[in-house]
C-alpha cells in the first residue's frame, strides 16, 4: 500500500491510486478497515493510536461524505484534527498549491488528505518535496477517489463473504456492475483498477457517450446495455451523472437516461437474490435510482458511509500509526482461513 515516495525507508508513505495497490496491500486495508469496525460497536469509540498527530482536511471542492468520514476516522483514533477549505481562505485570494503546502508543513501536518479539482494534485503534492506528510488522495478532478474504491470492496466483502469469513479474502470470481456516468466518475477509475486487482470482474455501462477515450486499455469489460448484464452481476454499482463536470449534452433527455440506464424495481428483480446495488453519493432518485431500490435491504448506500469511516480509518492507522507488522499479513490471514 501507500508505497514510499522515494528511496528512503523513512520517507512518508502515501495513498495517491487505487493502482499503487497490490493484492496483499487491499487485503490488509480491509482486513484492518474489518478491526476498525468493531471499534463502532464499543461504548467509547476511541482508540489512541494517532494521539499527539495532526491530519488536515485540504479540501479545494466542496464535500460533505467525504470529509465528514476522514474526520471521523481520524478523530476515532485520537489524531488532531483541521479542517482547511478552499472557500474563504487565501487560495481564493490567489495562494498556490506550493504555498498551502509550505503553509501546513509549518504547522506540523502528519497526514494531509486532499481532495481537488485538478486531475494530479494529490500526487503534485506527495513528490514535490514541499511537506514531509503522508498524503491521501480525497478525489482528484476525474482521476482517482482510492479510499472510495477501498470502502466499496470493504462493503461488496462483508455483503457477499461476510465480515468473518472475508477476513484474509478478496473478491476472486465475483462479477461486479458499475453503471452510469463513467467519463467524469473518478469513483468508476479507482473502483475498476481495486476490483480487479482483487480478482473481481468488472463490466461498465453507460451510453456510448459518457465512456472514455481508451476504456480498452483497462482491466474491464464495456456493455451498453444494462439489462443484458443484470442476471449475472452479484453487485450493481449506480453512479451519478455529473452535470456539473459536463460541456456538453451527453444523453437526449433525463427521461431517455433513466429508461436506459436507471435501476428501478423491475430491473432490481432480475438480479441473482444474493446481488446487492450500491451507490456512492448523492443519489439523484428517480435518475439513476428509484426511490424503491434506494429504501429496499439490498442497496448499500447507508452501509457505505458506515464502512467509509473504517476504512478510511485503517488507511490513517496504517500510514500514521501502524504498520504491516503491527497486524498479521494478508497472507497469514489467507493461509488461516484456508
Amino acid at each position: 500500500m501507500l508505497r514510499p515516495a522515494g528511496d528512503n525507508p523513512r520517507t512518508p508513505r502515501h495513498l495517491i491510486s487505487a493502482a499503487d495497490l497490490t493484492r496483499d496491500d487491499a487485503v490488509l486495508i480491509l482486513d484492518t478497515a474489518e478491526e476498525m469496525a468493531r471499534v463502532a460497536d464499543r461504548p467509547i469509540k476511541k482508540l489512541p493510536t494517532l494521539r499527539g498527530r495532526t491530519v488536515v482536511n485540504l479540501f479545494f471542492e466542496d464535500s460533505t461524505r467525504t470529509r465528514i468520514s476522514f474526520e471521523a476516522a481520524a478523530k476515532r483514533l485520537s489524531a488532531d484534527v483541521i479542517n482547511f477549505s478552499a472557500k474563504g481562505s487565501s487560495v481564493s485570494k490567489g495562494e498556490s498549491l506550493k504555498d498551502t503546502a509550505l503553509t501546513l508543513e509549518a504547522m506540523g501536518a502528519d497526514a494531509v488528505v486532499v481532495r481537488h479539482g485538478a486531475s494530479g494534485a494529490p500526487y503534485r503534492l506527495a513528490t514535490s518535496g514541499w511537506i514531509d506528510s503522508a498524503v491521501v488522495n480525497a478525489g482528484d478532478g476525474t482521476h482517482e477517489h482510492p479510499t472510495q474504491a477501498l470502502l466499496d470492496a470493504f462493503t461488496m466483502r462483508r455483503r457477499l463473504v461476510g465480515p468473518d469469513a472475508g477476513i484474509g479474502r478478496d473478491l476472486e470470481g465475483r462479477r461486479i456492475t458499475i453503471v452510469g456516468d463513467i467519463l467524469h466518475s473518478r469513483v468508476a477509475r479507482s473502483n475498476v483498477h481495486l476490483l480487479h486487482t482483487l480478482g473481481a470482474q468488472v463490466t461498465l455501462v453507460a451510453p456510448p457517450t459518457l465512456v472514455p477515450v481508451g476504456v480498452e486499455s483497462w482491466p474491464c469489460e464495456v456493455s451498453y446495455r444494462l439489462d443484458d448484464v443484470l442476471p449475472k452481476s452479484d453487485a450493481v454499482m449506480m453512479l451519478r451523472v455529473q452535470r456539473e463536470r459536463m460541456n456538453a449534452a451527453y444523453f437526449p433527455t433525463e427521461r431517455e437516461y433513466s429508461r436506459r440506464y436507471g435501476l428501478d424495481g423491475e430491473r432490481m428483480a432480475r438480479m441473482p437474490e444474493h446481488a446487492i446495488v450500491m451507490h456512492p453519493g448523492p443519489m439523484v432518485r428517480g435518475m439513476e435510482i428509484t426511490a424503491e431500490v434506494a429504501d429496499s435491504d439490498r442497496c448499500t448506500a447507508v452501509e457505505q458511509v458506515a464502512n467509509g469511516v473504517s476504512t478510511r480509518m485503517a488507511v490513517l492507522y496504517l500510514l500514521l500509526g501502524g504498520s504491516e507488522t503491527a497486524l498479521p499479513s494478508a497472507s497469514a490471514r489467507t493461509e488461516e482461513n484456508k
